[in-house]
């Protein structure tokens, strides 16, 4: 495009508000550019605010004082065989390289993590919470004080803009209180819009098979960053391979708010379906076991505990606050498994047989069942289900995320097709696929945005 054509000019612009566009922003600001920030929604704070605000790092102080020996080499492992190696091994190296150092950074900009938790995946408990509202707060407030940083809410990204034909980005065209503008990046344009949890055609496009699970994720999380880019080419990585997350509550479908999903069964309860029978190893990837649900009658189970695991539960942790989800009636107790049958609509003699058989094997040391011998990959005691009162929490799969998308290299420079970088385009956060592969590590979503984001912003920056 000409120069008089473009309605606004800027160095770099970032299309997305959440945690994976505030760290862009931050950084190419630090660097020295000035930075347009587009949001769609009236909001920021995307799918980032909806999360249990969960990030993996390992070798951490809060480790060392929780006697967790963890390392460079274990995390790779995991996110490996979480991802069942189809994962992109450059994007795991980067992310194992930087992970310290963004743990660091989140700490010096003023969060305050939460005790360690044993999560999905995870064959050491190297959970790190934060409260993800505050999280995005903050980074608005640092990127504010950059000078550099302009945050435009409701304006939509709607297409990125060449010099020629398989040329350079050198634009975005959005929406700007409702009048089209198109906005000259003088140095690049970093996508991290979300992924597509929202975006019912693209859905069945791509997971057909997801279905029966809940929509939800940000409400502005309808793809739009992953279409602008392959418009110009771009490949994409996992989109066959998006998986729900289990535990989200099924009142979900028709409620809004946070924390619907409970993961009672890292903490030792266990997963039956509607017939009263277990159907999974519970000690898997929350992904899988999201997958494992939508194959039982219905699309639900419940996670079955007794109070010995209710004792375990983390207020303000989200997935492991089970004293919320009491207080606002999502979870059912009952003094005994009979009558815990009877509120759930399950059989009372099929609850107490699969109880029984599952205390029988765990006192045994053997899941002969099922192959379970811990409480998250390998690492934790199994536990009996035995001290009344006991509980239940329906529990069915829910897209959160889409954790798959655009190829990239390990700069987070977007590629075409052919694997060739499209100048000028870079992507970070739940739209850049190859991380994950098949399944997913808890925490390793909220991380990749901070690593991620924060290089695609710096290489933005330096772009000419």
């Amino acid at each position: 495009m000409a120069d008089a054509e473009w309605a606004r000019e800027t160095d770099v612009v970032v299309i997305g508000g959440g945690l994976a566009g505030y760290c862009a922003a931050i950084e190419a600001a630090q660097a020295g550019a000035s930075v347009l920030l587009l949001e769609k929604q009236p909001a920021v704070g995307g799918s980032t605010v909806l999360s249990g605000g969960f990030f993996a790092f390992a070798g951490t102080d809060l480790q060392q004082a929780a006697g967790v020996e963890d390392s460079n080499a274990r995390l790779y492992d995991d996110l490996r065989r979480a991802g069942g190696e189809q994962n992109d091994e450059r994007l795991l190296a980067v992310y194992v390289d930087h992970q310290l150092e963004a743990y660091a950074w989140l700490k010096k900009v003023g969060m305050a993590f939460k005790p360690l938790q044993l999560s999905s995946a995870q064959s050491v408990p190297r959970t790190h919470p934060v409260d993800p509202e505050a999280l995005i707060k903050r980074l608005r407030e640092l990127a504010e004080q950059t000078g550099r940083v302009q945050t435009l809410l409701n304006s939509p990204a709607e297409r990125l803009l060449q010099d020629a034909p398989r040329g350079r980005v050198t634009g975005v065209l959005a929406a700007i209180d409702g009048r089209r503008e198109a906005i000259r990046a003088r140095r690049g344009v970093v996508l991290a819009a979300g992924g597509f949890s929202r975006s019912e055609q693209m859905l069945k496009e791509f997971v057909p098979h997801q279905a029966k699970g809940i929509r939800y994720g940000g409400a502005g999380n309808t793809g739009d960053g992953i279409r602008m880019a392959w418009a110009l080419g771009a490949g994409f990585r996992d989109m066959a391979y998006i998986k729900g997350t289990f535990g989200f509550h099924p009142n979900a479908r028709t409620q809004e708010g946070r924390n619907w999903t409970k993961l009672a069964v890292y903490r030792g309860a266990i997963a039956v379906n509607m017939l009263g029978r277990r159907y999974v190893d519970e000690s898997k990837s929350y992904k899988l076991l999201g997958d494992a649900v939508l194959a039982q009658p219905d699309g639900i189970a419940y996670q079955i505990f007794d109070q010995g695991i209710m004792d375990k539960a983390v207020d303000g942790v989200p997935p492991f606050d089970f004293q919320s989800a009491l207080r606002l009636g999502r979870l059912v107790q009952a003094e005994t498994l009979a009558e815990l049958a009877g509120k759930i609509g399950v059989d009372p003699a099929a609850l107490a047989a699969t109880v029984r058989r599952y205390n029988d094997l765990v006192a045994k040391g053997v899941d002969e069942d099922f192959g379970r011998d811990g409480l998250s990959t390998h690492y934790g005691k199994l536990v009996t289900i035995d001290t009344a009162p006991f509980y239940a929490y329906p529990s069915t799969s829910g897209l959160i995320a889409t954790y798959c998308g655009l190829t990239v290299d390990p700069g987070t420079r977007v590629l075409d097709v052919f694997e060739e970088p499209i100048p000028g385009l870079y992507a970070a956060g739940e739209l850049m696929g190859g991380f994950h592969g098949v399944a997913y590590m808890t925490g390793s979503s909220l991380g990749k945005c901070v690593i991620f984001g924060r290089i695609a912003g710096q290489n933005a920056a330096r772009a000419v």
